[in-house]
């Protein structure tokens, strides 16, 4: 009875993470309508638009609604899918829609307004999303009661600073300003709670940091592959956010750019990487992935330069057509593709993936010994050796076939 009742639940809980992701999914589609409708739409048009946010909301979606299915009793997959449908839903589309167009006559729009203000709920689950990595539990030792004390007054805290919407709603203190965007300036109660909980969001992300240094130093084998994939994806998200500070204030193309494409995939780097940390799915090897996407990174601008460099020097100086030039650059970048990414990947694991370059010294060590070496027994032991220090297993064995001899190191 009790397997079957559990049986159900993790059932129940799986649909409800799948009707979530799909609503995640609808409601993100739904922004390129409504940016239609607002004439806000990218210089490429709404097909643009589209692609952009498929893009995004697409994997966003997946990745909360996997994690929550496979993990139902770990909070974790629910606080994901709450951030990424604060953030994708178009609230303040539809709140400028039905305000600017309807005079407030749409159904529900009193409801945009204030999910559009919903801001510091957003910050605050990302913090404790941070916090409850990876096992969604709060500490067990003598830091719990502090803890849920912090937990319970942080959420009051996002709570109250979120209501400035509800406010605004209620009062109908709601304009459309010269642009055609909506103003719904809380000032007073607001700013304080505002500032108070940035603030508090601010220290709590510092104290994080400051205590993961220790726990990833001390941390081994699959919590310390967890602990890399949370750090990279967190690199991502703080630099695609740093991107979108700096382009703020600016009205350009490449800035809007930054704010409807970078900053979203930033979000959705993050969220893969958290997934892969979470699930544990195989935990593939951050550092690897690292150096084969900056040698790759290298190699493409490489060639580039080159496939350029060809064609203005042929067509330029030599008095070449330029479909021959084009077509001698692209065989010069083919020819030299696979011995300039050898160079490059040897150099970049030197730098990024120590354990490879490490590995393939010992074993490069190990083949010019072999081939100076004639003794078995002298064979067998610097194979048992070299395999330790490459890999360092708990227990390696050789056995020779039509022999009892064997070799072993615990």
């Amino acid at each position: 009875m009790t397997t079957s009742v559990t049986s159900g639940r993790s059932r129940a809980a799986s649909v409800a993470a799948v009707a979530l992701g799909v609503l995640m999914l609808g409601v993100g589609l739904a922004n390129v309508p409504l940016e239609s409708l607002i004439d806000r739409t990218s210089p490429g048009g709404s097909v643009a638009d589209l692609l952009f946010t498929a893009a995004v909301v697409v994997p966003a979606a997946g990745v909360g609604t996997l994690v929550a299915a496979r993990r139902p009793r770990n909070p974790l997959g629910w606080i994901l899918l709450a951030i990424f449908l604060i953030a994708v839903a178009p609230v303040n589309q539809y709140a400028v829609v039905d305000y600017r167009l309807h005079h407030g006559t749409l159904p529900l729009g009193w409801l945009a307004v204030a999910l559009g203000e919903a801001w510091p709920a957003f910050l605050f689950l990302i913090a404790v999303l941070l916090w409850l990595f990876p096992d969604g539990r709060l500490p067990a030792d003598r830091w719990r009661r502090a803890a849920v004390i912090a937990l319970v007054a942080g959420a009051l805290l996002a709570l109250a600073a979120s209501g400035s919407g509800v406010a605004a709603a209620a009062g109908h203190d709601i304009r459309v300003n010269a642009t055609g965007t909506l103003t719904t300036e809380q000032g007073g109660i607001w700013n304080i709670l505002h500032s108070a909980l940035v603030i508090a969001v601010a220290a709590s992300w510092l104290v994080w940091l400051a205590v993961q240094v220790p726990r990833y130093r001390h941390a081994q084998g699959e919590r310390r592959q967890q602990l890399k994939w949370l750090y990279s994806g967190a690199v991502v998200l703080v630099i695609s956010v740093a991107a979108a500070a700096l382009a703020s204030g600016n009205t350009s193309g490449t800035a809007s750019l930054v704010s409807n494409l970078i900053t979203p995939l930033g979000f959705a780097v993050f969220a893969t990487c958290f997934a892969v940390a979470v699930l544990r799915y195989r935990l593939y090897d951050i550092d690897r992935i690292i150096s084969r996407v900056i040698a790759y990174a290298i190699v493409t601008a490489l060639l580039a330069g080159v496939f350029a460099g060809i064609v203005l020097l042929a067509t330029v100086v030599l008095p070449f057509k330029s479909s021959v030039a084009v077509a001698a650059s692209t065989l010069v970048a083919a020819a030299l593709f696979n011995p300039l990414r050898r160079r490059v990947q040897r150099a970049v694991d030197r730098r990024f993936n120590r354990a490879r370059y490490n590995s393939e010294a010992v074993v490069a060590a190990f083949t010019a010994r072999l081939r100076q070496t004639v003794d078995l027994d002298t064979v067998r032991g610097d194979l048992v050796s070299v395999v330790h220090d490459a890999f360092e297993p708990a227990h390696v064995s050789v056995w020779l076939a039509g022999t009892a001899a064997h070799d072993a190191r615990p």
